[in-house]
């Protein structure tokens, strides 16, 4: 047998080949293994049980790795977080933003708001309208709201076919049918969450059990406002004989149909119930359904929200309600721990909605995060009521991720100095935000002679005048 002679230089060749790939990987300066990394956070993640210090790492619009420790170097851009909280992006599963139509004193127009201008400077990357549209007008909704807003709108379809446009249209048993409105619902899957009924002032239980037709039918919940409070369908029944796990009541601390005994001051008859059968119960607090005195005691008798929610529009958020953040922040005021708030603000609304690929930080999860930070003072929270409650801390959002990229900076953090040369993270920022950036290349500007260029990259050079004092400070003569 003949034996085969290997070259001297293969050999060394596959040596240090060989020893090279015992080393520990490590990652150039500025590499392309993540696209923002978020440094030194407590990171609160109620599906994972997280409660701690980690790192965050994003790519491609998804949740890379949530570690310690997760080197700088590996990530096109870092934001370091000292003393933050980095938290799913907030969900807010009950709003009104069918606006635009020009419809007066409707949901399904003046009544609502624009989502975009509410939600990412408080954390909030996902809302869902609560029934504004029915599914008469749901794609319009969808052609002229949900499609053209950055912040990720779902919705709840109403029962009632022409949506929530007042009175009229509500009390109307005729267009309130399952199925088209379950035909609709699932011709959008991915964007009609559940069913709502609402504002109902008639004795029948037509629109709950046309709505629990139709969300069995689609499969997915149902959300109650229990409208006008009747002794022909008390809200016992509703809530241990109508509705299914899994659906959600809302206003649930409202005091307005019986969600406290008003003779013991503690919870209503049918709430625990209910709850034992699995229904979900909302905050939902809007301009007029919140009260202290009935929010209070239900928590004092180990009654909390499973959810945390705004019921946002026009009338709602300069009253007792300002934002989402300011409604978790009286649970704070009771109380409530931090973790256990955002549990109800990210996590659990995921749930109820049964869109769980939000509302967490999973690895693969979609990126969408906020960052909080905590301050502390003497602050007043109010309700429906114009009573308040004490607090001495409240939440603020930092910063806002959506699908992986910044889009909200309360102070810059994710800034660079207006003084230095762009980073090459800046050359990348379409990679990890929506922000505007220093621009490469020439100027968009023609400057003066003697002005540098953009592409010089060094600020304005400061020359003193004639009429300039020593300490820079310009004087007119008079």
């Amino acid at each position: 047998m003949k034996l085969r002679l290997i070259p001297l230089v293969t050999l060394f060749a596959v040596s240090i080949l060989g020893a090279a790939a015992q080393q520990p990987a490590s990652a150039p300066a500025n590499s392309p293994d993540y696209d923002l990394l978020l440094k030194g956070g407590h990171v609160i993640d109620a599906k994972n049980g997280i409660d701690d210090v980690y790192d965050v790492a994003i790519k491609d619009g998804k949740i890379a790795k949530v570690d310690k420790n997760i080197p700088s170097n590996y990530a096109v851009k870092t934001v370091v977080l000292k003393d933050m909280y980095v938290v799913p992006g907030l969900i807010d599963i009950h709003v009104h933003v069918y606006a635009g139509t020009g419809e007066r004193n409707s949901y399904a127009g003046d009544n609502s708001v624009y989502p975009d201008g509410f939600t990412l400077r408080v954390g909030v990357t996902t809302v869902v309208d609560a029934g504004c549209s029915g599914w008469r007008n749901f794609e319009d909704f969808k052609d002229h709201i949900i499609d053209r807003s950055q912040t990720r709108v779902l919705a709840m379809l109403n029962i009632v076919g022409h949506g929530m446009r007042g009175g009229k249209y509500e009390n109307d048993t005729t267009d309130m049918q399952a199925e088209p409105t379950a035909a609709m619902a699932k011709k959008y899957p991915n964007i009609i969450v559940g069913i709502k009924t609402a504002h109902f002032m008639g004795p029948e239980w037509t629109p709950v059990e046309q709505a629990v037709k139709a969300g069995t039918i689609a499969n997915i919940p149902v959300m109650v406002d229990f409208g006008g409070r009747r002794t022909e369908r008390p809200m016992y029944q509703l809530l241990e004989e109508k509705l299914r796990p899994g659906d959600i009541y809302t206003h649930a601390f409202s005091g307005e149909r019986g969600e406290q005994d008003f003779a013991t001051g503690g919870v209503g008859r049918g709430m625990r119930e209910g709850r034992a059968r699995g229904i979900y119960f909302d905050v939902g607090h809007g301009q007029a359904s919140f009260a202290w005195f009935t929010a209070i005691p239900l928590y004092k008798a180990g009654f909390a929200p499973d959810s945390i929610s705004t019921d946002l529009h026009i009338e709602s958020m300069n009253a007792g309600m300002k934002d989402m953040l300011n409604v978790g922040d009286k649970y704070l005021a009771m109380g409530m721990p931090l973790a256990e708030v955002v549990r109800d603000m990210t996590w659990n609304p995921a749930k109820e909605i049964k869109q769980t690929q939000l509302g967490n930080l999973s690895q693969g999860a979609i990126a969408d995060i906020a960052v909080l930070s905590i301050q502390h003072g003497e602050f007043g929270f109010d309700d429906a009521y114009s009573t308040y409650l004490k607090g001495d801390k409240k939440m603020q959002a930092e910063l806002t991720i959506k699908d992986g990229k910044v889009v909200y900076d309360l102070n810059a953090i994710s800034g660079e100095p207006w003084d230095q040369p762009p980073s090459e993270a800046v050359r990348q920022a379409k990679r990890w935000t929506r922000l505007r950036v220093q621009g490469f290349g020439p100027s968009h500007w023609r400057p003066l002679p003697g002005q540098p260029t953009i592409q010089d990259w060094r600020p304005y050079p400061y020359v003193p005048s004639e009429s300039s004092n020593q300490d820079g400070r310009t004087t007119t003569n008079h």
